[in-house]
């Protein structure tokens, strides 16, 4: 580990202002989205320009949001899997393979901050392809007319110190959450919210209106006095802002300052996180909020200025809330004991006072590109258990649309978000066309992806956009070796690309990465070999066994059931697929009572090839 670290360090040197560089694919924004992709193209012989506008690679994966947004484990794949897998290895290496550490790292997906930026770097510093560059903020592009389309050529970064770098590449990937790259590129795009008739979306507004999910900071705290450091008073905070809480509290409407689900202001996320530390959000539909609709607004178009406006009135508002619970002489001295027991963790971000040095942006730019995202395309499909098909799937994703409130009504402290909902829908894919623009014939855009304000809600989760980035990868890679526009990149080779790298384009619950068939039912699912095959749930999206808060055991009747036997219906079904694929159907299995699913499955894939 110390050794790519330090690998890691000397590919992240900023460079000169003279240099000018080429490289494959440029990827704009360490993300994790933007992390995967960078990897993904590097694993396909590609040089790569990784370039992060902060100082701190990773997104909110590494500046507090730990604990990982999915539903099942066997909804987790390709990038994200292989993440998980190195932060519990990192654990178990650090602290024993039976140690208190790994447990709490959920299969590594609980990792702290500090953990998970050991393991990109990491991961990074592995790909001798990769170069990364830090704090340089993209300034412009240069573009060129190509087959009646457009290509992008080049970008100029600059630094803090107004130095300038120019790199060329052969495609481009924005990895950013706010879709900066895009946006300066031309694209198309949208922020705020589209009316109910645009798309026929159940949970969209009436009338399209300029509103945007709102966000909030995800601190990383502690109870453990050995690793704690007490909050201080944010630059610019105001005791009066804050007294309207005190009434709540005098009230007893809530149970405690920090608490799990509700009936608190801070949600200290459990279980807990190794080493005693608390991934702290938002509570939803909570009388105090730390998700602040409306202040935001300015954050997807704005500059640098803009942006570091919104980020200290955040900060201001939610580091000054804490603040004042644990040193306000008014707050009733129960709730003001047990706030002080917490403080943030010393061994965090120190380089930012302990904060975390980025403010989770939920939502801001949508790219409108070749396909829009919408509600419909995770909905269940007519009588099936299963989601809509989505035969050009790159990506997978099982948690639901799932928005934070997008305005809110009543007082700062007792009011109410609107916007807010959630719907549980069963797994579902993501097509191509979502990260591919209308025009730009060498650009993907698989965070700040193509999809309406009810669309992304299912989209916007660290695992997906890594799914996304890492297909992003892939076809970047293809486009550059290749010449061929995005747009008309062969998806059947990239979903076996993926396939091949152990990510899925669709859900099942036991066929997983590392399977002997993983590949094969991963092809025959997409294509719609496992649809139809249970009915409709009589609540769609049914889970499995809670686990424990917002994990489950594997969502029913989406198993292969590879050692089942193929029963008439099912196998006269499957030859028509094969059919229309393309493959020879007098070559395959006889249905008798005796070939299995995975038998017959075996033989199709083999004539596909």
């Amino acid at each position: 580990m110390i050794r790519c670290l330090l690998l890691f360090a000397l590919l992240a040197v900023p460079v000169r202002a003279a240099e000018a560089d080429a490289v494959d694919v440029v990827v704009y924004g360490a993300t994790p989205g933007g992390i995967a992709a960078a990897l993904a193209a590097a694993d396909d012989g590609s040089t790569v320009a990784l370039v992060e506008p902060t100082a701190r690679i990773g997104g909110l994966v590494t500046c507090g949001l730990s604990h990982s947004d999915f539903r099942t484990f066997e909804g987790l794949t390709g990038a994200f899997r292989t993440f998980a897998k190195r932060v519990e290895a990192e654990y178990a290496r650090r602290y024993g393979a039976d140690s208190s550490q790994v447990r709490d790292s959920f299969r590594g997906t609980f990792g702290e901050p500090g953990v998970n930026l050991a393991v990109f770097q990491a991961m990074l510093a592995e790909r001798k392809g990769i170069r990364v560059i830090l704090g340089r903020s993209l300034d412009s592009l240069e573009k060129k007319a190509s087959n009646g389309s457009e290509r992008i050529v080049a970008a100029t970064f600059v630094d803090a110190k107004g130095e300038r770098w120019t790199v060329r590449g052969k495609a481009f990937v924005d990895g950013t959450y706010e879709g900066d790259l895009m946006a300066k590129a031309g694209v198309p795009w949208r922020a705020g919210r589209e009316g109910r008739a645009e798309y026929g979306e159940s949970l969209a507004p009436e009338a399209p209106d300029a509103q945007l999910q709102a966000y909030n900071f995800r601190f990383i705290m502690t109870r453990d006095p050995k690793n704690r450091v007490a909050p201080v008073a944010p630059e610019g905070y105001k005791r009066d802002d804050f007294l309207p809480v005190v009434e709540l509290l005098k009230a007893g409407r809530f149970k405690s300052v920090f608490g799990y689900p509700s009936g608190c202001i801070f949600k200290a996320q459990t279980p807990v996180l190794p080493n005693g530390k608390y991934d702290i959000n938002d509570v939803s539909k909570g009388l105090v909020r730390l998700s602040l609709p409306g202040r935001n607004l300015g954050w997807p178009d704005g500059d640098a200025a803009a942006r570091a406006k919104i980020f200290a009135d955040h900060l201001r508002d939610q580091a000054g809330l804490l603040y004042f619970l644990q040193t306000d002489a008014d707050v009733p001295a129960k709730y003001r004991d047990e706030a002080r027991e917490w403080g943030w963790s010393k061994d965090e971000f120190a380089e930012s006072g302990h904060l975390p040095p980025q403010l989770y942006v939920r939502e801001a730019r949508r790219m409108v590109g070749r396909r829009v995202y919408t509600e419909r395309d995770s909905a269940a499909a007519a009588g099936d258990v299963r989601a809509v098909l989505h035969s050009d799937s790159i990506a997978i994703g099982d948690y639901g649309n799932n928005c934070h409130g997008t305005s809110h009504e009543g007082p700062r402290f007792g009011g109410a978000h609107g916007g807010e909902f959630y719907k549980a829908v069963p797994p579902y894919q993501v097509p191509y066309g979502t990260i591919v623009p209308k025009s730009v014939a060498n650009l993907l855009v698989p965070v700040a992806a193509s999809s309406s304000h009810v669309g992304f809600c299912a989209l916007r989760l660290e695992p997906i956009w890594m799914s996304l980035g890492e297909a992003a990868g892939h076809a970047a890679a293809d486009a550059a070796r290749s010449g061929t526009a995005v747009q008309s990149i062969d998806v059947k080779k990239l979903q076996a690309r993926l396939h091949r790298a152990g990510a899925a384009t669709i859900y099942f619950s036991d066929v997983l990465p590392g399977h002997a068939d993983f590949a094969a039912a991963q092809w025959w699912g997409t294509a719609g070999g496992f649809h139809g095959l249970a009915p409709k749930d009589a609540k769609p999206g049914q889970r499995g066994r809670n686990i424990h808060g917002q994990y489950y055991e594997a969502y029913p009747h989406h198993a292969a059931e590879l050692s089942r036997v193929l029963d008439a219906k099912t196998g006269e079904r499957w030859k028509e697929l094969a059919r229309q694929l393309g493959v020879p159907t007098e070559r395959l299995p006889a249905v008798d009572g005796r070939t299995t699913r995975g038998e017959w499955l075996r033989a199709v894939d083999a004539l596909r090839k």
